[in-house]
């Protein structure tokens, strides 16, 4: 991959500046790239990782898991487009092993979660089950610690 999305993988947040010393740049090659890549479909958003126990916000977020009976031309793929359309879904992903995808979703309260697997995922012709499971507490999200003011600990190495 290349370094420069490496660095906007960690920090989308980094001004060209730092990144053109970083990669022996200079800026307007750096903007010129990042620009590139965002005409080519390559960075598709920017995102931002927010404390939301900080902010007071209650929302509700649970992964589902659904098996799905593929269609004849579209495979998995149709049902998946249909899937992550709902602004209630996060992420929506195909998956190997027990369950065909993954699917995150948000909800103000477990009722709108509830009513969201019920009266739209459940109904998609080609569902066959789902099982829900609710997140109780975020400890990392998206590569960021959640609580960044502890100090990082090391996990022993034993032989």
């Amino acid at each position: 991959m290349d370094p420069l999305l490496r660095i906007l993988r960690d920090n989308a947040n980094v001004p060209p500046e730092q990144i053109a010393a970083q990669l022996n740049l200079t800026k307007d090659e750096v903007v010129a790239r990042i620009k590139a890549y965002e005409a080519e479909n390559v960075i598709l958003g920017y995102r931002t990782v927010l404390n939301e126990e900080k902010l007071g916000v209650d929302n509700v977020r649970a992964i589902i898991e659904v098996k799905i009976t593929p269609e004849r031309e579209g495979g998995f793929d149709r049902i998946a487009e249909r899937v992550a359309k709902y602004r209630e879904v996060r992420s929506c992903y195909l998956m190997s092993g027990a369950y065909d995808l993954l699917v995150e979703v948000e909800g103000e309260s477990l009722r709108d979660v509830a009513m969201f697997v019920s009266e739209k995922l459940a109904t998609i012709q080609g569902v066959l089950s789902t099982a829900t499971h609710f997140l109780l507490k975020p400890y990392k999200e998206q590569g960021v610690l959640m609580t960044p003011d502890r100090h990082e600990e090391h996990l022993p190495v034993t032989p």
